[in-house]
């Protein structure tokens, strides 16, 4: 199941954007700014290779000091920024769309030396100098050709022009834009991240519901039940006796909630013996036959393990309450460095992420993790959902 990520459908917008009219006789619009931009090559290119042969060389030199390699990440940030003035420059007057860079994390990356070596390997500032440093004689070259065209051979200059700019518009795409892998893959764990912070608040806040409508609130009426029947101890014997009778099955089912909640949390039977023993004990409590098949030589990491488990869990929830199965199996293996998981049954099939039961919540988790969720229910059935999870190994 693959996803197409905002910035791909941002560029190919982008890319018909891009698409000039083609060059003419006639000086039309573009044709005046491929002209500016060429001519504002040479001292723009002038101001970058400055840069780069003062600072980066001073700091390259003061490396054998406490402030050369401080002077260089502060140099690659300073690049970044005339990387943004180029990229504005080319869209104002090449037409070329190219997305800004992320900017780096640094106040999430903790002390001064990991932010001093996030600055440092930046590429997006490394790029910026090379594009900076080889400039220079582009711009003389470009500067040179355009302002004498301009005179001599100004019937073919929009010809020249389009060329030239075309080199400069492949510069632009080729050093100065993000990394198309690399921001599709901040985006998505940005995304993924905050899927994450939501499902462990809405857990939080199921467990606090739970416990405070339920095993609260029968330890509270035992508490009641067993204070009246201390009154009553003296008075009326046998209704106080009545009494703490009814006080210890209140006990009973506040500990079985208290244990099914705790089951929900993470079972011990999934801590002490694995899927095997976990998933088989999660199929009996299912109201439709379930043949189980785990086929696995070592356990994976604890995280994997229970996502795995609880994906289960709730693929057979919707099983028992939607399916109207007559079997169903459950079918969990490794391949290479992954972790599969196919769920099955007969039922009458119809399954989809809107279907409301769920689907979207777990396809969202799995996400989180890097993991795949693959719906296959055509109308009439049958259903078969695979999910797949990144295998690591357990510390022993």
């Amino acid at each position: 199941m693959t996803k197409k990520s905002p910035s791909a459908s941002a560029a190919a917008a982008d890319g018909n954007s891009d698409r000039l009219p083609p060059a003419r006789l006639a000086y039309d619009a573009h044709t005046w700014k491929e002209i500016a931009h060429l001519l504002a090559n040479l001292p723009v290119a002038l101001l970058g290779f400055v840069y780069v042969v003062t600072v980066l060389p001073t700091s390259a030199f003061l490396t054998v000091t406490v402030i050369g390699f401080p002077l260089l990440a502060a140099g690659l940030l300073g690049a970044r920024q005339l990387g943004r003035l180029e990229r504005a420059r080319a869209r104002k007057l090449l037409g070329v769309r190219v997305d800004e860079p992320s900017r780096l994390p640094v106040r999430t990356a903790g002390g001064i030396f990991p932010r001093l070596w996030m600055a440092l390997k930046d590429p997006v500032g490394w790029r910026t100098v090379l594009y900076d440093f080889i400039r220079l004689p582009w711009g003389i070259l470009t500067f040179t050709l355009t302002l004498t065209s301009l005179f001599v051979l100004w019937p073919v200059l929009p010809f020249i022009a389009r060329g030239l700019a075309n080199v400069d518009r492949a510069m632009v795409r080729g050093l100065l834009s993000p990394s198309d892998e690399l921001e599709r893959r901040i985006a998505e764990l940005e995304s993924d991240r905050g899927v994450v912070v939501d499902t462990a608040a809405a857990d939080l806040r199921r467990i606090e519901r739970d416990l405070h409508d339920g095993a609260q609130a029968r330890l509270v009426n035992l508490a009641m039940g067993l204070g009246l029947a201390k009154e009553k101890l003296l008075e009326d014997p046998d209704h106080a006796a009545a009494m703490v009778e009814e006080a210890h099955g209140e006990v009973k089912l506040a500990l079985q909630e208290l244990r099914d909640l705790a089951r929900g949390i993470h079972p011990a039977v999934l801590t002490d013996r694995g899927l095997d023993a976990a998933l088989s004990a999660v199929a009996s409590r299912c109201t439709v036959p379930v043949k189980v098949t785990v086929d696995l030589e070592y356990r994976p990491a604890e995280a994997i393990e229970g996502i795995a488990y609880f994906t289960v869990s709730e693929l057979l929830q919707n099983v028992s309450k939607h399916s109207g199965a007559k079997a169903a199996s459950v079918d969990v293996w490794r391949t290479e460095e992954r972790l599969l998981i196919q769920v099955a049954d007969d039922g009458r099939g119809g399954a989809h992420l809107d279907g409301g039961t769920g689907m979207r919540g777990l396809a969202e988790r799995l996400d989180a993790v890097d993991g795949l969720f693959v719906i296959d229910s055509p109308s009439g059935g049958p259903t078969v959902i695979t999910a797949e999870l990144p295998w690591r190994d357990r510390q022993r």
